[in-house]
């Protein structure tokens, strides 16, 4: 069987179900709401795995899944090889969300990175402490920032509401998801004007580390309904 992996939950899985069956594809649940089951038709050998976004690029790394839906931030966040672990199918138009770093309003001289990376040094000065970013990103803020050539930082975990972190003094800085910005809004917080390290959207990604021996004529079949080239 071709496992197929879907968030098991939320407007994620519901807009992942309505994009396979808008290309006749369809999937569904099984069950109560209580039990991760579920069904497909439309082409045969294909079962459905209901799992958390997050888990997703873990099993097509271990190859455990065929085919899984997630976003592309969680693709490159939990699998710093994924170039080797998984290929982009398909990007699906949803759930964009883009990883930025924002810092205080009242940070009225701070616009850009390289705005920030002056304020990091001088704030180790003046403090004897790297500044603070709040993030729950490690792998992508720390390459993206490096991109950058910033390196005068200290990240702190945050596994709550990252936007709060700056009221609550535990950081200085943020680097989060983020859609539509209202909730930095709330939080007095303003992301940087080159500040966007990732653009994520819900994309189909396929293992590379799966077997796929035994079920080419399911993904062929499964190509030729969605207009994908081969997969693997």
């Amino acid at each position: 069987m071709l496992k197929l992996g879907v968030p098991s939950k939320g407007r994620l899985q519901d807009d992942t179900f309505a994009w396979f069956n808008d290309r006749g594809l369809k999937l569904e649940r099984t069950g109560s709401d209580r039990e991760y089951t579920g069904a497909v038709s439309g082409v045969d050998g294909i079962e459905l795995v209901l799992l958390s976004a997050g888990e997703i690029p873990k099993e097509l790394a271990k190859g455990r899944i065929h085919l899984g839906v997630t976003g592309t931030d969680l693709i490159h966040e939990k699998l710093p090889l994924h170039e080797q672990q998984v290929s982009t199918i398909a990007e699906m138009g949803f759930g964009f969300a883009d990883l930025i770093i924002a810092v205080p309003n009242v940070w009225v001289d701070v616009n850009t990175l390289h705005d920030l990376d002056a304020v990091a040094a001088q704030f180790r000065a003046d403090h004897g402490f790297r500044l603070r970013i709040a993030t729950k990103y490690h792998n992508l803020v720390r390459k993206g920032l490096q991109d950058f050539g910033i390196a005068d930082y200290q990240l702190v975990d945050s596994q709550g509401a990252t936007e709060g972190t700056v009221a609550n003094l535990t950081a200085e800085a943020i680097a989060d998801i983020t859609s539509s910005g209202a909730t930095l809004v709330a939080n007095h917080l303003k992301i940087l004007t080159d500040g966007v390290l990732l653009k994520s959207q819900a994309s189909v990604f396929a293992s590379k580390t799966a077997d796929w021996a035994g079920v080419d004529d399911t993904a062929t079949a499964l190509c030729k309904l969605m207009g994908w080239d081969i997969l693997k």
